[in-house]
Parts: C-alpha cells; sequence; structure tokens
C-alpha cells in the first residue's frame, strides 16, 4: 500500500526581517510543489529516495545519525511507527518540483507532504494535526522555525502572519501571476538575520523609521489587495525593496534583477532573507510574458501563481 501527498512551496511577498521584531509578513503559496509517497517494507529500515540523494536508517531515531537535511523524514517515519507499534520500516520517495535552498519552502513543504504521506499509511489526519507533526519535523534542522512556511503550505493561498498573533488566512480573491528569479547567489538566512540584527543596534532611529513604515505599507497592501489592484501592490512591493535594501541584504546582482524586472512589471522585491537567492515580480497575463523574456539574460527564471489548495493527499 501506498501514502501519497503534495504541498506547495511558498514566497513571503512582504514583511521579511521585519517581521522578527513585530511587524506583519504576508506569506503565498505557489503552484509549484513537492510529493512525497511512503509504503511499508518488512526490513527495520527508514530507507529515503529523492534527487538530493538517498539516504537509509533503522527504524529507531535515537540512534541514528542521519544526513542533516533527511532527519525530518526519519522522525516522522520514527515516530509514525512507534505510534502503531509497527515492527517493520518506511520507504519515502521525495519529488519536487521546487528548487532547495533558495527560500522558497522546499524544507517546509516537504515536512508538510511528509507528515501528511507517512501517518496516511495508517489514519487520515486534519489538516491542523499534519501541520503540528510538520512543524516539529522541521525543527529538526532549523530549531527556531515559526510555523509561518509549514502553516501556508498546509492551508494554501495568502496568509499573514506575527509573531503575537501566529497565523492568519487571507480572504482577499487575489488573482495574479509571479515570475521568480533565482540569483543562484549561495546565502546563509541565520548569518542575513544576524546581519540585520546588528543594523538595528547601530542605526536604532533610522531602524525604527524603517519599521513604521514598512507596518504603514503592509496594511495599504492588505487594502489593494482585497481590491485586486495589481499596480498598487506592485508599487507597494518595490517601496519594500527600497527599505530592505536599507537595511543592507539585498545585493548587486539582486538589485539588477529587481531593476530589469520592473521594466515590465507592476513591482518586483527580493524574496527572503536576501543575501542571495530570488526576486519576485508581480505579474498578470498582460506582461507575464515580457518580464519572463527581459529576466532571462540574467537569471534562471520561471513564473508561478497562487496556490489555494495547500497539502493534497491521496491515499
Amino acid at each position: 500500500m501506498n501514502s501519497s501527498a503534495s504541498a506547495p512551496g511558498k514566497v513571503i511577498l512582504f514583511g521579511e526581517h521585519f517581521v522578527v521584531y513585530g511587524a506583519k509578513a504576508i506569506l503565498c503559496s505557489i503552484d509549484k510543489r513537492i510529493k512525497v509517497t511512503s509504503q511499508l517494507i518488512d526490513e527495520k529500515k527508514i530507507k529515503i529516495k529523492s534527487e538530493l540523494g538517498n539516504v537509509e536508517a533503522d527504524a529507531d531515531s535515537s540512534s541514528n545519525d542521519s544526513h542533516e537535511l533527511f532527519k525530518p523524514f526519519v522522525y516522522l517515519a520514527d515516530k509514525t511507527l512507534k505510534k502503531f507499534n509497527k515492527n517493520c520500516g518506511i520507504e519515502i520517495k521525495i519529488e519536487s518540483e521546487i528548487p532547495s535552498g533558495i527560500g522558497l519552502g522546499s524544507s517546509s513543504a516537504s515536512c508538510v507532504a511528509a507528515a501528511a504521506s507517512i501517518t496516511g499509511l495508517f489514519e487520515k489526519l486534519p489538516r491542523e494535526d499534519i501541520l503540528k507533526l510538520a512543524i516539529e519535523a522541521e525543527r529538526k534542522i532549523f530549531n527556531n522555525t515559526s510555523g509561518a512556511d509549514c502553516s501556508v503550505c498546509t492551508f494554501g493561498g495568502l496568509a499573514e502572519y506575527d509573531i503575537k498573533n501566529g497565523f492568519k488566512k487571507i480572504n482577499s480573491g487575489s488573482d495574479f501571476d509571479l515570475v521568480i528569479a533565482n540569483s543562484k547567489q549561495s546565502h546563509n538566512t541565520s548569518e542575513v538575520v544576524e546581519k540585520v540584527k546588528k543594523f538595528k543596534e547601530n542605526n536604532k532611529e533610522l531602524f525604527d523609521s524603517l519599521y513604521k513604515q514598512e507596518s504603514e505599507l503592509i496594511q495599504d497592501v492588505f487594502v489593494s489587495l482585497g481590491k485586486n489592484d495589481l499596480s498598487k501592490v506592485g508599487s507597494l512591493m518595490s517601496k519594500n525593496q527600497a527599505l530592505l535594501e536599507q537595511i543592507g541584504v539585498s545585493t548587486d546582482k539582486l538589485d539588477i534583477l529587481v531593476k530589469e524586472a520592473k521594466k515590465t512589471s507592476f513591482g518586483a522585491k527580493i524574496t527572503g532573507a536576501g543575501g542571495g537567492g530570488c526576486i519576485i515580480a508581480l505579474v498578470d497575463k498582460s506582461n507575464i510574458t515580457p518580464t519572463l523574456t527581459n529576466l532571462k539574460d540574467y537569471a534562471e527564471v520561471f513564473s508561478t501563481r497562487i496556490d489555494n489548495r495547500g497539502l493534497v493527499d491521496t491515499f
């Protein structure tokens, strides 16, 4: 018996970095997905097959020293086998449309899909329970994860998040596409976050002003999304980019990509930590093709849409 589930990746539309200090962030799931298929095997092993490599571990997480990237899957498999007192193993196959390590939620999407797929071998859990398991699993590699990424990968669509109130779905009826350009610049999220922290400590008045501007900008975004005013949302996206540049998380390559994207799109900005990774450009059918064409000489580029389905399982 096989159990399969898939979950979408995500982008941060607005609010990265400032969310660490209490501002709201707006996230969007995208129609690039990760699919996880699980099956029970007689051998007492947890076997993982993926494009990033294959791992085999004993079905006992307490003694496992599995590859860092695969710890969440070993954890989920081991926890599930113990819960149902099964003296066997699980084989897990991971198929991804989402490039890893560039801020598009590949780890969160894979944890959500794996939680649903693995538990689906024995029971069908509600999304809320799948989400809890996915966050537990992701914390095996990212100890301080907020759960926001896993949440939007589980429920799909648009969502807002802040530290005080947590995750909340946005029911705006917005309809747009995004062009994503990958700078191919490697970056370390924790190092970029630490860089922003030092900027804040050394430039308190300036950071407070930027934070206030970001918070006001986010409120304008909610209104504009409700009207599906893409021209205004794009303008706000470009303003958000200017704030991110001031706190030092952009790079020359990202600046070039944003500049080129803005020539044909409604607006563009970094998505995620910055220091590398991707930029997003807001588009619709009228300008998606010229934006893709304009950026392809500078970066690996592709288009995507909002994914409103979230987690999809087929047991």
